[in-house]
């Protein structure tokens, strides 16, 4: 990652979670990480006050000024411009508030860019704010590429497949979650009987009430369906920038809130599409493959589809649990 800034370009690393959540100490790790090395000055804009300080002789062999934020009105992009001239740095790290919202709406000076967001949860806490503040979470987690959650320490397997049902929704394909106790990182366990439905055989059949499941499991594991053919029904989703013969079946799920719908569906191809409207709903088998595609930045499912019918529309939006 360092490698690749450019001169003219000011590289930003975002690191948000709740308080508490273990982002300072994360900072500091990696501020004493070799990779994470640079000859010239960091500034690290912290914007909320937690039990854990920098230890100062760490900021200073890094060349790091530390800026205290109190409150959001302050980020502005004058104040961060005044911070960036005055201790002459070239590179930012934001400790960032989860309560402030979306980190998107920081208006960065002129050639500054947002090289990484990483967000940083703590486990032991992490089933309450998934009851109580989950429609926070997903404008944190939406573009991050690196989703930490720590403490996971004496939490069950159930309980991880429940963090990952929760989480994984509200972040992007291509992300990353990774989950850690004590000793490290924990090893996530993709056991056949955690799936409400037979992966076994040479058809995956996915009930409607499963769907949301099915999408997130193909997503991250895509290599269990490989070669399968998988049975479920979906809307049908068109493009004028998809190739011929190519749409999108899915269906449309809460992500966080009822405030944060996504359609969530994959390429698929069919030779008979133009006959089929924008907005049907059809019972589907495809067989499922894995391609270089534009549309995902690279690797992601395809659905060759064998047969196709039209069916009545499912109302309720697809969950995952």
């Amino acid at each position: 990652m360092i490698d690749e800034i450019k001169n003219n370009e000011i590289p930003v690393f975002l690191i948000n979670g709740f308080l508490e959540s273990g982002k300072t100490s994360f900072i500091a790790y990696t501020l004493n990480e070799e990779y994470f090395h640079i000859k010239g000055n960091t500034l690290l804009v912290v914007c909320e006050e937690g039990e854990v300080e920098y230890d100062s002789k760490l900021l200073g062999r890094e060349k790091t000024f530390l800026v205290q934020v109190e409150d959001k009105e302050t980020l502005t992009r004058g104040f961060l411009e005044e911070q960036i001239k005055k201790y002459r740095c070239e590179r930012v790290i934001f400790e960032y508030n989860g309560m402030w919202g979306d980190p998107a709406e920081i208006d960065f000076p002129a050639g500054w860019v947002l090289y990484q967001q990483i967000t940083v949860m703590d486990g032991s806490t992490l089933t309450s704010y998934l009851n109580n503040m989950k429609a926070l979470m997903g404008p944190m987690l939406r573009n991050t590429e690196l989703c930490i959650v720590n403490r996971c320490d004496n939490k069950s397997h159930e309980d991880l497949i429940g963090f990952k049902r929760q989480l994984r929704p509200m972040m992007q394909q291509g992300s990353m979650l990774v989950m850690e106790n004590k000793y490290g990182e924990v090893e996530l366990e993709t056991l056949d009987e955690e799936l409400p439905y037979d992966v076994k055989g040479d058809t995956v059949v996915i009930a409607p009430e499963h769907y949301g499941i099915w999408y997130l499991d193909a997503r991250d594991y895509p290599q269990r369906y490989v070669g399968k053919t998988v049975e479920f029904t979906a809307e049908i989703m068109k493009s004028k920038h998809f190739e011929k013969n190519m749409f999108v079946p899915g269906r449309m799920s809460m992500t966080c809130c009822e405030n944060d719908m996504a359609f969530l569906g994959y390429l698929a191809v069919y030779p008979g599409i133009d006959k089929y409207r924008e907005h049907t709903w059809v019972h589907l088998k495809a067989l499922f493959t894995v391609k270089n595609r534009p549309e995902y930045e690279g690797e992601g499912p395809v659905l060759q589809v064998k047969e196709m019918v039209l069916t009545g529309a499912i109302k309720e939006p697809a969950g995952f649990q």
